[in-house]
């Protein structure tokens, strides 16, 4: 048997363990065989060595993240526990500026270093590359970084679009008019901006067009100038679509193209237009590529095992057409170069 007094002191115990001790239950659950008891700024642990040493450790990286990000979440806890590192690409409040205030206040900042990277490359670059899969952050980032730029007059409007493709399902069986059949396929973007902007705020800018949101097809034959513009779900855009919509920047515009190419709803015998317009675009000088991860997931835990597991699957199995191969895709090495411009 051996004991381990472990001193939190200092340590805000409610951020620490959660609301009625949800972390705490979590480490007890997964440690039956060891009594855990907090009491002032003391944890005791009382059990097999082994397992004592592995909580005291898991317990000092709570604090530690604490301490270097300023929260620590359920999920963040629940990988700990399962041997997830949660440094693997979180990076530190100190080296993560503020977006944008949201609201009540809330500071929206990168969370990751892949984000952080967004973020860089949007600030360096006219035309930005954003790739990875659901949950990382990808679109939520780019339209903090679109009201940044429009608080601070940078532009005059910001233009989110997407394809408005089914996936499995067709418009023509939705109810409603155009704009009622078309606002699910845009719900993620207006969701981001409610995050970012009061109720009242909003609804004023979307009345007046400063911030408009409309389906690709809209953007035919327009020039879009002093506008930070977010074409989301590109993985669904056709080669055309993509180069119409690249085609319409203005002078003074801002783009950022965010897709999962792993998640193509086109029709079969169509190829996602993202995956051409990387390997033709991604060496010219003002367009950054920046991909994203599983590990760069912020949605529930679950979310990052399911894509590893689907990741795992496709290596197992070819794939049903070229344009879905990763292979066909060269990425840069982001872990150490970062951005490529």
């Amino acid at each position: 048997m051996s004991e381990i007094v472990l001193s939190v002191a200092g340590i805000d115990p409610l951020a620490l363990f959660g609301q009625n001790n949800v972390k705490l239950k979590l480490l007890r659950e997964a440690y039956p065989d060891v009594t855990i008891t907090f009491r002032g700024e003391n944890l005791r642990l009382s059990g097999e060595k082994k397992q004592t040493q592995k909580i005291k450790s898991q317990v000092e990286m709570m604090v530690r993240m604490l301490k270097e990000h300023g929260e620590l979440t359920t999920q963040e806890v629940e990988d700990l526990i399962i041997g997830n590192n949660p440094f693997a690409s979180k990076i530190s409040n100190g080296n993560a500026k503020t977006i944008v205030h949201g609201r009540n206040g809330k500071q929206i900042k990168a969370r990751t270093r892949n984000q952080k990277r967004l973020i860089e490359a949007s600030e360096n670059s006219d035309v930005v590359f954003a790739v990875g899969p659901a949950g990382t952050g990808k679109t939520y980032t780019a339209v903090a970084l679109a009201v940044k730029a429009l608080r601070n007059k940078l532009v005059r409007k910001i233009i989110l679009t997407r394809p408005a493709v089914e996936a499995g399902e067709s418009l023509g069986f939705l109810p409603g008019d155009l704009k009622e059949k078309i606002d699910p396929y845009l719900r993620p973007l207006y969701d981001a901006l409610d995050d970012m902007l009061p109720a009242e705020k909003l609804n004023q800018f979307l009345e007046t067009r400063v911030i408009e949101i409309a389906p690709l097809a809209f953007m035919r034959g327009r020039t879009l100038d002093n506008a930070f513009i977010i074409l989301d779900e590109a993985q669904n855009c056709t080669t055309m679509q993509i180069k119409m919509f690249l085609t319409r920047l203005g002078p003074s515009a801002k783009c950022i193209v965010t897709g999962d190419l792993s998640q193509v709803d086109l029709p079969r015998h169509q190829k996602s237009g993202l995956r051409t317009a990387i390997n033709i675009l991604g060496d010219l000088k003002g367009i950054s590529s920046v991909y994203l991860n599983a590990d760069d997931v912020v949605r529930h835990r679950l979310v990052k095992e399911i894509i590893k597991a689907y990741e795992k699957e496709s290596e197992k199995n070819a794939p049903p057409r070229e344009e879905e191969s990763e292979n066909a895709l060269q990425k840069p090495d982001t872990s150490e170069r970062g951005l490529e411009s």
